[in-house]
């Protein structure tokens, strides 16, 4: 397969996201259906939590194996440690620091109507200035980390020349992108004010892109290290999402909706890795 098919796969595999982004203009929904949207994208993300935290942890543990029998060195596994733990608290503790300083640069401490002119956030940072539309910037920024590693396991199947496991993981990652869509736009849902479409391209770009980009640096090398790094990067982008996803579901007070929405996520995502175990079988 030629590079350019890989390429054109990759896209595919990352722009599916875009399929769930509608559901953010969806107005008058009722307050069980967001906490059930909340819950649902909360689920889907607690997924690819457990899947990705299990992908980066084990070449840390290969590594610890090795140099415990004799076959690696001691100062590889700490150096996969070390990629694996600064990567982890940068993802987690990075968007914690952002939102924080997102916060104060709109103004949240000053209502609109006790804002001077002065105060008003930047015409850039207008867009975040809503706490649900601030929620689903973060989402998708934690969704493209995590799908930034996954185009580089496809580019980089591709470049090992497994196209079997590359075609394979393409299937799998869109499978999961075009979930990840209704999760990024659950803050949105029967919000006060509905998304414009330009902005849910923004999301769907931020979100669904980062895979076409890991393709394309994927197929131009191999390396474990730095697939591990954009791994932890991901898991820990994706803890601190799932917390303010999970704080938002539980001031709607609608617990009932919430966890059949956490159950109907965590089994999308059951199903899509299902599937790809079948069509890998």
């Amino acid at each position: 397969m030629s590079s350019a098919a890989i390429l054109g796969l990759g896209a595919i595999a990352g722009f599916t996201i875009f399929l769930g982004l509608p559901l953010g203009r969806v107005r008058n929904a009722s307050i069980a259906l967001r906490a059930c949207l909340n819950g649902l994208a909360a689920g889907v993300l607690v997924f690819l939590l457990w899947e990705v935290l299990s992908h980066s942890a084990e070449p840390v543990e290969e590594s610890l194996l090795a140099a415990t029998d004799g076959t690696g060195s001691w100062s590889h596994f700490l150096g996969q440690a070390v990629v694996f733990t600064t990567g982890l608290g940068v993802g987690l503790l990075a968007l914690v620091y952002y939102d924080q300083w997102i916060a104060r640069v709109v103004g949240k401490k000053h209502g609109p109507g006790a804002m001077s002119v002065a105060e008003r956030p930047a015409r850039g940072l207008i867009v975040l200035a809503d706490p649900a539309r601030r929620l689903a910037v973060l989402i998708a920024v934690g969704i493209g980390l995590h799908n930034l590693a996954e185009g580089l396991a496809i580019g980089q199947s591709a470049a090992a020349g497994d196209l079997h496991l590359a075609l394979l993981l393409v299937i799998g990652f869109g499978l999961h992108n075009a979930t990840e869509g209704f999760g990024i736009v659950a803050p949105l849902a029967g919000a006060e004010k509905r998304p414009s479409w330009a902005l849910l391209a923004l999301l769907g770009l931020i979100g669904g892109g980062p895979t076409f980009v890991g393709t394309v640096i994927g197929q131009s090398f191999v390396n474990e290290t730095v697939s591990l790094a954009f791994l932890a990067l991901a898991a820990g982008s994706i803890l601190y999402v799932v917390a303010q996803l999970l704080k938002v579901g539980f001031k709607l007070d609608r617990p009932r909706a919430l966890y059949w929405g956490l159950f109907g996520g965590l089994l999308l995502g059951l199903a899509t890795d299902f599937f790809l175990a079948a069509a890998g079988g």
